[in-house]
Formats: structure tokens, sequence, C-alpha cells
């Protein structure tokens, strides 16, 4: 299990390179990462082409539901964002689970 500090890393490394995409050029979203076995939820925002505000917080009922949710584990946090897991064979076999709207889904499919 990865520590939050390391997931904290990684997430911010993974959204700043999603907002810094030219084909998420003006995007104004929410964004929020579900940590399954630390049972954390990282929240931020998708802004002009940085990711602003990411910060760490209890799962639970009370946390806003973001307009883009990850929801995965530690370790496949980590191997997602250091290249040694792709995004289209985590998400087809159920490690890592992507929620948003339809167009928000449409957008990101390109790059993920």
């Amino acid at each position: 299990m990865a520590t939050l500090e390391q997931c904290m890393t990684a997430l911010e490394k993974f959204v700043g390179d999603l907002a810094a995409n030219p084909a998420l050029g003006g995007l104004d979203r929410t964004v929020s990462c579900r940590i399954t076995d630390l049972d954390q939820v990282v929240q931020g925002r998708l802004v002009n082409g940085t990711a602003q505000g990411m910060a760490a917080v209890p799962a639970g009922p009370a946390v806003p539901k973001a307009d883009i949710r990850i929801t995965t584990t530690s370790e496949d946090l980590l191997e997602l964002t250091s290249g040694r897991l792709s995004f289209g064979s985590a998400w087809a076999t159920g490690r890592v689970k992507l929620e948003a709207g339809l167009r928000d889904m449409l957008r990101l499919r390109a790059l993920l």
C-alpha cells in the first residue's frame, strides 16, 4: 500500500498533465480521486490548463460530487502515473473507475 503523500504527488502530476493537454483547453471542472485502500478522496479543479487546490479529505457522504471522478487503489494509482499500467487496460479490468458526464467523457477518452 502506498502512502497518501505518494498518492498526492502522483495525482498532482496526473491531473496537471491532463490539464495542460491542449485538447482540454478552456476546461473548468472539479476532479476527485477516491483511493479505496486509504479511505481518502483527493479533490481539486482543472482550470485553464492547470490543476488547482488538490487536497485530501476522508471519504464519506459529506464529500461533494466532482464533475470527473476516478476510483482506484493507491498501488494502481502509482502504477498508472508511472506508466507501468495503461489506463485503458486498468479501466477494462475494473482496477480503475472513471465517472463523468458524457461531454467530459468524450473529451477525456482520447487522452486516457
